[in-house]
């Protein structure tokens, strides 16, 4: 029986151990996880600082355009252009004006005409 209380013995020893190591593995392991989060919100959030960064340069850039693009199209800058490349171009005169008059669309009212609730025009010509 001596032999069994010496064998319970080193057991009993060997289980605070074990749980020890254990207990000591997750908490390493937690603060590794934690600090690794930690590395990844930083790295986020400077990417999302890049992209913001990023965002305004491109909506400065879309608002210079959107202003050449306005400044080209003025009627000024296109008849300073037109002489600068003496194209020959001039107003038109009154008589080179045809103005044409759009007749009145009036829809004939077509008898069985279902009323229809949908955003599609009814078809009164294939009716």
């Amino acid at each position: 029986m001596a032999k069994n209380k010496k064998n319970q013995a080193a057991a009993i020893r060997f289980g605070p151990a074990l749980a020890a190591f254990f207990a000591c593995f997750v908490i390493a392991g937690a603060a590794v996880g934690y600090v690794w989060q930690k590395g990844q919100i930083y790295e986020l959030g400077k990417q999302i600082r890049d992209k913001e960064i990023r965002l305004v340069q491109l909506q400065k850039d879309d608002d210079q355009r959107v202003k050449d693009l306005a400044e080209l199209l003025s009627p000024v800058k296109l008849d300073e252009r037109a002489k600068e490349l003496n194209l020959g171009l001039s107003p038109a005169q009154p008589m080179q004006v045809v103005r044409l008059t759009e007749p009145a669309i009036s829809m004939p009212v077509i008898k069985n005409m279902t009323q229809q609730f949908a955003a599609r025009p009814i078809d009164v010509m294939s009716q």
